[in-house]
């Protein structure tokens, strides 16, 4: 099943692309999207293909944050209907569930885990496509929405603990800390926000109880509003819980609200079975990890649930027929290659 965007996550792609350099009814073509999606914010589209369009266009113009740039200019109404209930949330925590809750109505690829680390929150996104694809600017366009939606509800003084991102750093910060300050952290063992537990229970001056219920009775009648495909809530879950070592079928089952017979059940309905599920996941993420030359190999094999170096040396070299040292040190033309080999097995 392909995931699906809103066309309103480009709403201001073009405000953005021409001060680059580029033509975006051009480059829109490029990425397989019809230039008039920009004037239709509730149509839905392929994320892959929006990923493509970002990072297409930050290579062409030479900008390494395109995504971040968009989500400067980024507003709560961007968010269509669902903007209306997050706006009359009593504090950020519930706003946080209730995005997680309606996030695929946004963007089926994005998923959010938040999790407790004693006085602080750790809010990890992250962008799981069908397929494997570069994502640093939708990834630095879906963190630097949600930090703009803690400011719009928070005020603008509002400062997180960190900014996280798993990639490197681009040569120039300058945008990184025009929105962030001095809080974005790089090479990060996750992509999301780290902020106090104290935040997310500061009251919301602009809640009302009243608009909040009218507002969810109104986005509970939205189409899609109760369809999703558990394959992809599946995959999603994983995505998260894989690299705290909670990526159990019990575990993903009852985050998901369901029990493991009912989830198994749905996932055979789909064509799909929890096991590779999982393995597709640990596929992924094994090329993102190995690709970051701060992670060693022992921590590469943690982060993916192994507890011995050795065993996760056995299972990589099963999927992508060579050791991760060797793969590590192939040029990078040559691990796109075998990622794409292996990624259809």
């Amino acid at each position: 099943m392909t995931a699906l965007v809103r066309a309103a996550a480009l709403s201001n792609y073009a405000e953005v692309a021409r001060p680059l350099g580029l033509d975006p009814q051009r480059m829109l073509r490029r990425a397989h999207l019809d230039p008039s999606i920009l004037g239709k914010p509730d149509v839905r589209i392929p994320a892959t293909s929006v990923a493509t369009l970002l990072e297409t266009s930050a290579r062409e113009s030479g900008c390494a944050t395109l995504g971040l740039r968009m989500a400067e200019s980024r507003r709560l109404s961007d968010f269509g209907a669902v903007s209306l209930l997050l706006t009359h949330q009593a504090t950020m925590r519930d706003v946080l569930a209730t995005l997680a809750r309606y996030l695929h109505l946004l963007n089926e690829a994005l998923t959010m885990h938040v999790e407790n680390a004693g006085e602080l929150v750790i809010i990890r996104e992250e962008l799981v496509a069908e397929t494997p694809i570069a994502s640093r600017q939708s990834t630095e366009l879906a963190i630097g929405t949600l930090f703009r939606v803690f400011r719009t509800l928070m005020g603008s003084r509002w400062q997180p603990y960190s900014v996280n991102f798993a990639h490197a750093a681009p040569a120039d910060l300058s945008v990184h800390r025009r929105l962030f300050g001095l809080s974005a952290r790089f090479d990060s063992e996750f992509n999301g926000i780290v902020c106090t537990d104290a935040d997310l229970d500061r009251l919301n001056p602009t809640a009302d109880a009243v608009m909040a219920r009218y507002a969810r009775q109104f986005v509970e009648t939205l189409p899609d509003a109760a369809m999703q495909s558990a394959t992809l809530e599946t995959r999603k879950t994983i995505y998260l819980l894989l690299p705290l070592g909670q990526a159990t079928i019990e575990t993903v089952a009852r985050g998901l609200g369901r029990n493991v017979r009912t989830l198994q059940r749905q996932l055979e309905a789909e064509g799909a079975i929890f096991s590779s599920l999982v393995n597709d996941v640990r596929r992924e993420l094994a090329v993102r990890y190995l690709a970051n030359p701060a992670y060693t190999m022992t921590r590469v094999a943690e982060m993916l649930g192994y507890a011995q170096l050795s065993s996760f040396t056995r299972w990589f070299a099963a999927e992508f027929a060579v050791p991760p040292t060797r793969w590590r040190a192939q040029p990078k033309n040559a691990r796109v290659s075998s990622r794409r080999r292996y990624s259809s097995r």
